[in-house]
């Protein structure tokens, strides 16, 4: 007797198992012959003009991330406009998505991409895609929601540039003492080192200062110049841009903080060295190519003028 109870406890459990996976609706997209398959189904659609927020994770076959709302401080979403073109089966999908719907499907990277599709990708291969719509929220409501999570990140990213600031002074102290400089730190946490003093009033925000620059990476690879011959001798030359001192109307924000600050203890003739730890430099988002995120520079400044 004991053993036929647990057989049919056992078959209940797999006739409940094979229920729970006969819920699960499976559908194909009109273009491009997509199945997707509804992991839990919403019921409400978003109106006309409201947006739909969703969360949605994209992988190769072997599960490595290829991109993920999740790694960004905001969620994906869209304006809910029932006059847009259906141009593909992705399309289908997310015009399609009501509030609780999870959905996933599998296809090649032609077909989810498009033509645009990030390297080193091959249009053939295979991609996982996970898609849920989470919330509906009209214009007013949405606003209020992204200012409450930029402000959120804002505070996020204070903490990680102070914390940055700590690790860079190191780095800076440590190249300070390597080249011999006799460097002054201001509150901030710029170095500077006046190597000649200059002439005239103190230069107050506001006044226009032209300057000749050239910009290192603190393991010295020039990534900018305003002086020919520097930038001739680096292998940096560029027939299409001008050498000449760059215009500054200092401390309005026109450049990084690290020079606004810098340019201010300087005067007509002062040249200098500015040592700029990443946050008050192009911080975590670093600045093109040459400059990679979190990025200590070192600038070479000399004052040609002050207006």
């Amino acid at each position: 007797m004991k053993n036929s109870k647990s057989l049919l406890a056992i078959l209940a459990l797999l006739v409940g198992a094979s229920s729970l996976t006969a819920c699960k609706k499976t559908k194909v997209t009109e273009k491009d012959g997509i199945e997707y398959t509804y992991v839990k189904e919403g019921n409400e659609k978003a109106p006309n003009g409201e947006f739909l927020l969703y969360n949605l994770k994209i992988t190769t076959s072997s599960d490595s991330v290829i991109f993920s709302t999740a790694d960004n401080p905001f969620p994906g979403y869209l304006k809910v406009d029932d006059t847009m073109p259906i141009n593909n089966g992705m399309d289908e999908i997310f015009l399609g998505l009501r509030k609780g719907d999870s959905i996933t499907l599998e296809s090649n990277v032609k077909t989810i991409f498009g033509e645009n599709f990030p390297p080193p990708l091959k249009e053939d291969d295979q991609v996982k895609v996970r898609l849920g719509a989470f919330e509906i929220m009209n214009e007013e409501a949405i606003q209020a929601y992204f200012e409450k999570v930029m402000a959120a990140e804002d505070e996020k990213k204070a903490e990680r540039a102070k914390e940055r600031l700590i690790e860079e002074d190191k780095i800076i102290q440590d190249y300070i003492k390597e080249k011999g400089l006799e460097a002054q730190k201001t509150e901030s946490g710029l170095y500077y080192v006046i190597e000649e003093e200059g002439t005239g009033d103190p230069v107050a925000p506001g006044a226009t200062m032209s300057v000749d620059y050239a910009g290192y990476l603190i393991d010295g690879t020039l990534f900018d110049t305003s002086i020919e011959s520097i930038a001739r001798d680096n292998n940096m030359f560029n027939e299409g841009r001008p050498y000449e001192p760059l215009p500054v109307t200092v401390g309005m924000g026109q450049v990084i903080p690290g020079w606004d600050e810098g340019l201010l203890l300087l005067k007509k003739g002062s040249k200098g060295k500015f040592l700029i730890p990443s946050p008050l430099a192009y911080g975590e988002n670093g600045a093109g190519a040459m400059i990679p995120a979190n990025s200590v520079l070192v600038f070479d400044v000399d004052v040609a003028d002050v207006q």
